[in-house]
């Protein structure tokens, strides 16, 4: 039997391979070979750790959650001032690099799956939580100190996540009226909203 160290490094290599492969040829089309072969192992490799595909792309989606907080977790350390952390969180989750699209696109395939299945239901609850804490909490801290206006930080942060969910996707579609510059734009303005005015 592999040695605990052994296991869970064998166990991320499947999971960051599934979520390459889903965000390459989206959910339906994914067999259990496919993320074998991306991760280097054999099917009945993959099926020690996960029995079924649909057990292994609950696990993707979870594990792709867990890496996108823990790739800003230091966002969150770094800016002490509300309004950049706020701006350099948003920043992050515009579909810019290879990493952002591809974490995008599996969340796209989970969003569509979830329609279907309450234990993804249930995760995207979880995820959109979890996020929801975030943006609420960096928004109550700008309240705080006086920078952001008073208004209900949960609502405040429902409508900004709701809006770059709706942009990102454009997004990725190559929408022409959507680019990611405009996207960007979009997202600055309505932070710029949040702010107290500045004295006349």
């Amino acid at each position: 039997m592999p040695r605990p160290s052994v296991e869970a490094e064998r166990r991320e290599q499947i999971l960051s391979a599934a979520c390459e492969v889903v965000s390459e040829i989206g959910f339906k089309s994914l067999r259990v070979a496919d993320v074998a072969g991306r991760a280097g192992t054999s099917t009945g490799t993959v099926h020690y750790y996960f029995d079924t595909k649909t057990e292994l792309m609950r696990a993707a989606f979870e594990w792709n959650f867990t890496r996108s907080l823990e790739r800003r977790r230091h966002l969150l350390e770094v800016e002490t001032d509300p309004r950049q952390r706020l701006r350099a969180f948003v920043e992050s989750y515009l579909p810019g690099d290879d990493e952002t699209v591809r974490a995008w696109r599996v969340w796209a395939e989970l969003w569509v799956e979830a329609l279907h299945d309450s234990g993804l239901q249930e995760l995207n609850e979880q995820v959109y939580g979890e996020w929801r804490r975030i943006v609420a909490g960096i928004i109550r801290d700008g309240q705080d100190a006086g920078l952001f206006r008073e208004e209900d930080a949960v609502l405040a942060a429902n409508a900004l996540i709701g809006m770059i969910d709706g942009l990102a996707l454009q997004v990725l579609l190559g929408s022409h009226s959507m680019t990611l510059e405009r996207m960007r734009a979009v997202c600055e303005q309505t932070m710029r909203s949040l702010a107290v005015p500045s004295p006349a």
